[in-house]
């Protein structure tokens, strides 16, 4: 799994005018490849009357599912360089669709791959990116005397606290990055006289 990964703050459009043609560039983030191609039928109806609508994802933190299409565009002038442009930002979990409305006057090749590339990086800066990195989550059980200043200690040191229980004893979920799992333990026997329970779980990505 990557350590960290990048994806777009919010979804939004951003609009670029080249030699009388408009690209507008609908970015948003994108969980699953459904999601994606939601995203795009979403925007193909809104802009059914486009000369273009232009379209590249990319899904999963190790970018596993990558795909592009020009839609009608010359082979390669549209669909691979906003590909390549969410690449070379490293960005994961998106998908961009590029709306071309032609006014009149033809870019060739070079100029249509750096017009729907550049939309996408243009629009990448607007909207800005977030970068979410990789953490384990770890359960932590202390007794309710404790736990009050077990959950200010964690907040006060920068943890990320996603959930507390209370029960016969609390349950605080954190998530944790897997270089200080044992840095944490030993914080954590000291801080609560070896009286609390911690247990590791899966690996989840949240915001840097």
């Amino acid at each position: 799994m990557q350590d960290e990964y990048r994806t777009v703050a919010r979804a939004g459009v951003h609009e670029t005018e080249i030699n009388r043609s408009r690209f507008l560039c609908a970015l948003a983030p994108a969980a699953t490849e459904q999601e994606a191609q939601d995203f795009i039928a979403a925007v193909r109806k809104e802009h059914a009357d486009a000369t273009h609508n232009c379209w590249a994802y990319v899904i999963g933190a190790d970018a596993s599912v990558q795909k592009a299409s020009d839609d009608g565009e010359p082979g390669g002038t549209a669909g691979v360089p906003m590909l390549q442009m969410l690449l070379r930002r490293d960005m994961r979990y998106v998908v961009a669709v590029v709306t071309r409305y032609y006014g009149g006057v033809k870019l060739g090749a070079g100029g249509l791959i750096r017009a729907y590339g550049g939309s996408v990086g243009e629009a990448l800066d607007a909207l800005g990116t977030i970068t979410r990195r990789r953490f384990r989550l770890a359960t932590v059980t202390v007794d309710h005397q404790r736990a009050g200043k077990v959950q200010n200690d964690l907040r006060a040191t920068g943890r990320e606290v996603r959930d507390v229980r209370y029960g016969e004893a609390v349950t605080i979920e954190i998530g944790l990055p897997d270089a200080d799992v044992d840095a944490f333990r030993a914080w954590l026997a000291d801080v609560t006289a070896g009286t609390a329970g911690f247990e590791l779980g899966g690996e989840a990505y949240g915001d840097a």
